[in-house]
This record gives structure tokens, sequence and C-alpha cells, in this order.
């Protein structure tokens, strides 16, 4: 059976993962990407005649290889391996997932993408005019949610489809024409390294331009003082950086394209969360349910954890004070020495293990569901209708004199910046 590499490629929480495992199911491995320890996930599957192979790189932002996972990213899709790459996009944040796409198509890649989330754009009020987007990107695109295997076997035709053909993408971003001129003339510069590398010579020149560290190794002086020469005069003419001029191109096409392709309704479904948020964030209600949440969670803790206080406590009194005694005397330990392991040591322990019960019940229960209701900034939100940081100057803070692991807090800093339904 014949067999096809594709390359996952996309921002995170973009939804990746959740579509490498609804197409490869359980025929997956887990390795390391060479000379470094960050995880590589190939996945198979068949379609039609086909075994393809999925290779699911890290979520990166960009490609400018400033990480170990951008780095991965790109050597992997400048390696040629991968027969097309799909480029994940979440529809719900268009915008932001929009410069990743511009800088692989600008590699010049057999290339498609899959948009992701069509759910949770529409459910934001978002419409995307599919075709359009395909129009001005020059690649195919396939609507999907992923979710819910909606769009997952047009995804599938699309991929052998382009893959078979290696379809390259048809886009040219408006730049300036100082940098274009600038690009011809280092094509010629880096046009046989880029040929005996396979690399788009257009790209590279582009990234000789933007002080891209991992290209600036592979090209020669001549290329690298030459490029220096037309930055400078980029810069004389424009008065601005090269690299900021051409980031800049790159979003003020993007910002075009949103504007063109993606219009919100002015009616904006309300979410699961937008009416909890209605109802724990109200004036009038938001600290009666805060103080009884807390009063319910101390009651479920201490009540139901603490019927299983006498049991670890005995538990551990026979493992770490008992037992220890008996190890010890058997080996002629002199009375001193077993009462402080013993007594010591061990009754520490058996302490200890009494706080075991409340902490295992308030941990995995009560702490997921006061961050999916976002229940620590409801007393200074719905007391003052402000966001604000000083959150933590109120009842949470007071907790951590019981012992609350202070990271619980710091981890759910999106509910901090909830307000009135929305996230900053």
């Amino acid at each position: 059976m014949d067999r096809l590499k594709i390359g996952i490629v996309g921002n995170p929480n973009c939804g990746k993962t959740t579509l490498f495992n609804l197409l490869t199911g359980t025929k997956q491995r887990v390795g390391n990407w060479p000379g470094v320890t960050v995880d590589k996930k190939v996945g198979f599957f068949k379609h039609g005649p086909y075994e393809i192979e999925l290779v699911d790189t890290p979520g990166i932002y960009s490609i400018s290889a400033s990480s170990v996972d951008e780095k991965v990213a790109r050597d992997f899709v400048l390696s040629h391996e991968a027969d097309l790459i799909v480029n994940i996009v979440d529809a719900s944040n268009l915008e932001r997932n929009l410069y990743l796409t511009i800088q692989l198509i600008e590699m010049r890649i057999p290339f498609i993408i899959a948009l992701n989330m069509m759910d949770v754009a529409k459910a934001k009020g978002m419409e995307i005019n599919i075709e359009r987007l395909s129009k001005e990107l020059g690649c195919s695109i396939v609507p999907l949610v992923a979710s819910k295997g909606h769009g997952v076997n047009e995804l599938k035709d699309k991929i052998l489809k382009s893959a078979l053909e290696k379809t390259l993408p048809l886009f040219n971003l408006d730049i300036p024409n100082e940098i274009k001129d600038a690009i011809f003339e280092l094509r010629q510069y880096v046009g046989d390294l880029a040929l005996s590398k396979g690399i788009e010579p257009m790209w590279l020149a582009l990234k000789v331009l933007e002080d891209d560290p991992d290209v600036q190794a592979m090209v020669g002086e001549a290329t690298k003082k030459r490029a220096e020469e037309l930055k400078k005069r980029i810069e004389e003419k424009t008065g601005e950086d090269t690299d900021i001029l051409i980031a800049s191109a790159r979003y003020n096409f993007i910002s075009r394209l949103t504007k063109e392709a993606l219009t919100k309704t002015t009616q904006i479904k309300e979410t699961v969360s937008d009416r909890i948020d209605r109802i724990v964030l109200n004036r009038a209600l938001g600290i009666p349910i805060f103080l009884c949440t807390m009063y319910l969670m101390f009651l479920f803790t201490i009540n139901i954890g603490g019927a299983f206080i006498d049991f670890f406590d005995i538990l551990a009194g026979a493992i770490f004070v008992d037992g220890l005694k008996y190890m010890l005397s058997t080996i002629d330990t002199p009375l001193w020495l077993t009462t402080i392991i013993a007594d010591g040591i061990g009754g520490g322990i058996q302490t200890m293990a009494t706080f075991i019960p409340p902490y295992w019940f308030y941990v995995p229960f009560f702490c997921p569901f006061l961050k999916i209701l976002a229940i620590w900034p409801v007393p200074h939100l719905s007391w003052t209708g402000s966001c604000v940081l000083s959150d933590y100057l109120g009842m949470p803070l007071s907790l951590c004199s019981w012992d609350l692991d202070v990271m619980y807090l710091l981890s759910w800093q999106p509910a901090l910046f909830k307000h009135n339904g929305t996230e900053s």
C-alpha cells in the first residue's frame, strides 16, 4: 500500500490534537524530535488505496525559529519530508492565526488550510466567507468542527487530492517596492544554496533581510554584506527597519482580509459561561453566592474528608511509628535513636497524613468547579463592577493561610480578567 506523509502545523489551542486523535485513533506513537526533548506524535490512517502518516508538530505562533518548538516545526516543513502541510486555523481567532498561515504560504510548499472551530466562530456571531478567504490566500480551505467530527471526510479527500497533486499556494504578499527589489537581488546570491537544500529562493532571500539567525548561519559573508547594504538603503528611503516593514505588510494584509472575509452579526449567541457570569457577577447576588460556595466547600471538605482522618491516622501510625519501632528494636537500636526516628519523624508523618483526606476532597472536586465558574474574582468584581487585579487581596489570599497552594490561584489567570462575561 502506498504511503503519504502529512504534517499538521498550527497555533496552540487551535484543535490540532483533537483533529490528530480523530483521524488516527489509537494508531499513534510518541517519540522525540531529533536532538531535542520536544514530543513527536505520529499517527496513521487509511483513505482510499493510501496509508496516510500524520505528523503533529508543536503548536507555534510563527516560524521565526526563536524557540525550540518553532525551530522543530520549521525544520520539519523545510525538510520536505511531508507530501503536504495542513495548517489548522482557529476560525474563532482568525486574525491571530493567519500570521502563521502567511509565513507558511511564503515558503512555497504543498499546503491547504483546515478551518477548525467553525461552531465556536458561529456562536460568537462570526460569519466567514470561505470562498473569498481561499481566493485571497490562493489555497484550498476545508471548514470543519473537529470536536464533533464535522467536515473530517471532506478534509481527508482534500488531503489525498492535494498531496498527490503537490498543490502550491498562489499568493504573493504586497510589500514595498524597495523590499521587493532587495529580495530579487538577494535571490541571485542565495539561489544555489536554496537549490541545494530544496528551499524556495525568494523565501530564503526574505529571511536574510529579516535577519533570521538560522538563515544567517547558512549564507556566506558576501550575501550578509550585500543584505546589510540593501537594508540600510531601504531604511534610508522609508525611515523604518526592514523587518518591521515586512511584518507590517503581513499584518496589513491580514487586517484587510479579515475585514473583507469576516463579518460579525449584531446578535451574538449567549454561551453557558455568559449565563453563569450574569448570575455570579451580579452586584446583589455575587457576594452571597460566593459566601455560600465557600461554606459548602468547607462543609463538604471537613465533614466528608474528616470521616477518613481516623483511618489515615491509624494507618500512618501503624506503618511509620509502630512499624519503625518494631524494625529498629530488631536491630538493637538505642532507645534515644528509636524515639527520634519513630516518634519524631514517624509521628510527624502520621500527623501530616491526617491532612490528606480534606485536601484530597478539596483539590480534585472544588478547584475545577471554582475555576469553571470563576468564583475567585466574584467578590471584588460584583462589588465594584470594574476589572482589576486586586482579587488576590481578598478572600483567596486569606485562604492561603489555610495552606492553600498559591499555584492554584496563579494558574487561574483567565478568570482574573473576566468582566461582564468577557475576557481580555
